[in-house]
């Protein structure tokens, strides 16, 4: 008997502002949400707290150290389900810049890296960078992305 249950991946994103108040995002290349803009981040490995995760993404893909702050948002993420498989549960962490200009060191997965006036942010937003920042808009950490159905046991 095969077991074709499948579960959500688990994505750390990581909101930084810099001194001058502006917000570090990168263009996505080579996989889901490719074109689209999104924060510093990736998966939750095994053994790692959110917040070790969050330090370590964003030094390995932008060579910035960080100091991680609080978790702000939480959000199920589908809009990757049909095109590519690809459910994730994607937690929103906000940390402190500490100094230096970001580096593209996974040109395979990040075209460029680029900061941004809050009030200037692209459209072309990867759906857990949307989430994340509509959660701190609001001042909310979650919102359902789906409305609630009727829940069966399987």
């Amino acid at each position: 008997m095969s077991n074709d249950k499948r579960y959500p991946l688990i994505g750390v994103g990581v909101m930084i502002r810099n001194e001058r108040g502006k917000i570090l995002m990168g263009l996505r290349r080579g996989s889901h949400g490719a074109g689209e803009w999104c924060f510093p981040g990736g998966h939750l490995d095994f053994g790692e707290t959110i917040f070790q995760t969050a330090e370590r993404e964003v030094l390995e893909e932008t060579g910035l150290n960080v100091r991680t702050v609080e978790l702000f948002s939480v959000s199920d993420d589908f809009r990757y389900i049909d095109t590519d498989g690809k459910h994730y549960v994607t937690i929103g962490v906000l940390a402190e810049y500490l100094e230096g200009e970001p580096q593209l060191l996974e040109t395979d997965r990040c075209d460029e890296w680029r900061w941004f006036a809050p009030d200037a942010l692209p459209d072309n937003l990867f759906e857990g960078t949307w989430w994340m920042i509509e959660n701190s808009r609001s001042g909310r950490i979650y919102e359902p992305a789906r409305k609630s159905e009727t829940v069966t046991a399987t």
